[in-house]
């Protein structure tokens, strides 16, 4: 039995995962204390890590009705990330781990991504393709074993969620704009507005999504304002369906090249419905099994940190004591 984790940005995390079962999973997004700045502000989020961290973790201990004495490790996400926000969880779980002598497991959140997928019920088995897409990373990972993958194709700028987030400034939404530039979209018309799907005729498997970003700042810099309002819903749209577009893209591209007997998703973008509608009639039209998370799996969360620590190789006390966070 494992207590993990998560804390390598604005969300902090705990859960208890045992043998690919979530006994708990607590999540405390700390969105609307960021949404003014239209965006993560490291500093903040880490304030709100150190006062937030210790009831989420109790609380997560609770729903799973265990205690520290009940735990066979502990796992924690030592990066990519913010580094001010990784130290919060990375310290916590040192502490945590050396009261009991208990050995540490250290995770990297993109494996925790691709490692939702291991979890009850259902889980997937390697060998798949997954395709992880978030508001920091994106990447195409092969995924041939549980302790990790191989990066085949990654964005050579923005990651896909964060040319939404961005996309939701200029159109004056809300943070995080994910939700809101798809809330949006589905009153728009998708073909309004030719955005460009960047590299999609480009081989390999790397991505770009700064043009797109561009793209859209010049197309709302050339309407008047109440013109922008108008337009907005048709905007949204299409920017979702260049962003899904390229996604997908590349998708059927790693299934051209690799022989892939399924296909998952991972990260907070995968929750996007049109995406998950995308990918799902491409695999019908391939006969490639689709294994979709739960929505709540994908956003940042630590029951993915545990079931990718399941994986992993435990440290003993005391060397995990000179553990440090990795950007």
């Amino acid at each position: 039995m494992i207590l993990a984790l998560e804390t390598s940005c604005d969300d902090t995390c705990a859960a208890v995962v045992d043998r690919g079962r979530v006994l708990s999973n607590v999540i405390s997004s700390q969105a609307a204390h960021h949404a003014e700045f239209g965006g993560v502000v490291p500093e903040i989020a880490s304030r709100h890590h150190l006062e937030l961290v210790n009831p989420i973790v109790d609380a997560a201990l609770r729903e799973a009705a265990v205690s520290l004495d009940d735990l066979d490790a502990v796992a924690v996400t030592r990066g990519p990330g913010l580094i001010g926000a990784l130290l919060v969880g990375v310290s916590t779980a040192k502490a945590l781990a050396a009261a009991r002598r208990l050995p540490m497991i250290q995770v990297d959140h993109l494996h925790g991504h691709v490692a939702a997928n291991f979890l009850e019920p259902d889980p997937l088995e390697p060998p798949f393709l997954c395709l992880v897409a978030s508001g920091g990373h994106t990447l195409l990972a092969g995924v041939t074993a549980n302790d990790g993958f191989e990066t085949l194709g990654q964005t050579l700028d923005d990651a896909a969620g964060e040319a939404l987030d961005k996309a939701a400034r200029v159109l004056g939404l809300g943070y995080p704009g994910g939700p809101e530039i798809e809330r949006l979209a589905a009153d728009g018309n998708p073909s309004a507005y030719d955005f460009p799907v960047a590299m999609a005729r480009e081989p390999g498997l790397d991505f770009s999504f700064s043009g797109l970003k561009t793209a859209l700042v010049y197309a709302a810099r050339d309407l008047t304002p109440e013109r922008l309002h108008e337009e907005r819903a048709d905007l949204a749209a299409s920017f979702q369906a260049a962003v899904v577009g390229q996604l997908t893209a590349k998708l059927k591209r790693a299934l051209d090249d690799g022989d892939w007997p399924a296909v998952a998703l991972g990260g907070g973008v995968a929750a996007n419905g049109p995406l998950r509608d995308r990918v799902g009639e491409i695999c019908a039209e391939r006969g490639v099994p689709l294994k979709l998370v739960a929505r709540q799996l994908c956003t940042d969360n630590a029951a993915m940190i545990g079931a990718a620590a399941e994986c992993l190789k435990k440290e003993a006390h005391p060397a995990y004591l000179d553990w440090d966070a990795l950007v």
